[in-house]
């Protein structure tokens, strides 16, 4: 057995880096900022550190004063940092927009099939009727099951259950055990059929999130349950030589991606001792990525669901993104989570 080294104290030293690069950067209420300040609530969560929450709060507080953009299902996103913040301060205007978000997602939000959100931006140039997109799982599926688990609501509760188990039934492959990207319910295809890296990253993460919140007695928790299991088997074969995650999973010529490497090892990290030895590749993979300036390097650009494989290998790592920011903390803060679980 690998013997598990993580030096505390420099992955402490790591967030604090990573943390000051996010806030330097320029973020509009929208999806990267929703990454990469639920990284940065993560890292709160895993240090304690009063500073990466007074930071957040100052941002949070000028926009929602400045007045909020029109809802999407990915915008939603934003949701996970005033949940975080309304159970640090117990201030209700945070709870307030969560569930105005809530509600959106429960009554607005167009749907297809069994109540399976339809993938949405925010931005009316872009339209994707009756697509479903894995992203869904993080953006809107996973902040529904944590408002409704902090608010009691089990409207709220159920329908991100719905979203779990609607985007399993169309997107995770039952031979692969991988996800796909997305799902055209009009064409009744995954259209490119890519088993895209930051994707699974997605899924992975947030069924390991997930888990802690359902009862065991639920006929939900053994689904999620044996479809993390079973998806992260398949990951940790996938692993490539660096110790991450090229960005189509089952192709090797394709580059090895930052941020879905980030996710996956994250969930792979919650899963405990069983994946000790891919989590130290990994670690040592994701470490090389990260700047002395604390920016995450190697992350994909903003992906659609792509006409081809050509497509995916082409989206330029060059440039720091928010969510390489919030996934990379994400992974750093679960390192100190559950380093005590490896010994």
């Amino acid at each position: 057995m690998v013997k598990w080294a993580i030096d505390e104290a420099k992955i402490r030293g790591l967030i604090d880096q990573a943390v000051e690069r996010t806030f330097r950067m320029d973020f509009s209420w929208d999806w990267p900022g929703g990454v990469a300040y639920y990284g940065v609530c993560e890292a709160y969560e895993a240090t304690g550190k009063e500073e990466y929450l007074t930071r957040l709060i100052t941002w949070v507080d000028e926009y929602m004063e400045e007045g909020l953009p029109k809802l999407s299902v990915n915008g939603v996103s934003m949701g996970h940092s005033l949940l975080t913040l309304y159970k640090v301060t117990g201030e209700e205007k945070y709870i307030d927009i969560a569930k105005e978000m809530a509600d959106f997602l429960l009554h607005e939000a167009p749907r297809f099939d069994d109540g399976i959100l339809q993938h949405t931006v925010n931005s009316e140039s872009y339209i994707f009727p009756e697509q479903a997109w894995v992203d869904t799982m993080f953006m809107a599926g996973y902040f529904l099951l944590r408002i409704g688990t902090l608010l009691k609501r089990e409207d709220y509760f159920a329908d991100g259950l719905r979203q779990y188990h609607g985007h399993e039934k169309f997107l995770q492959d039952a031979d692969t055990n991988l996800y796909y990207h997305g799902w055209d319910n009009m064409t009744r295809s995954h259209m490119s059929s890519i088993y895209w890296a930051r994707g699974n990253s997605w899924a992975a993460v947030t069924m390991s999130r997930a888990l802690p919140l359902i009862p065991v007695t639920h006929p939900s928790f053994m689904i999620i349950e044996g479809s993390l299991r079973d998806q992260l088997s398949a990951l940790v074969r996938l692993q490539g030589e660096d110790g991450l995650w090229h960005t189509i999973l089952n192709d090797p010529s394709s580059y090895t991606e930052t941020s879905g490497s980030a996710g996956i090892a994250t969930a792979l990290l919650a899963a405990g001792r069983i994946y000790r030895k891919p989590v130290q590749k990994a670690v040592e993979g994701l470490l090389d990525r990260l700047k002395e300036d604390g920016t995450f390097t190697g992350v994909s650009a903003g992906t659609a669901v792509m006409e081809d494989a050509a497509g995916y290998k082409g989206v330029s790592t060059k440039r720091i993104q928010g969510w390489g920011q919030g996934l990379g903390l994400t992974f750093l803060a679960e390192l100190i989570n559950t380093t005590k679980n490896f010994y």
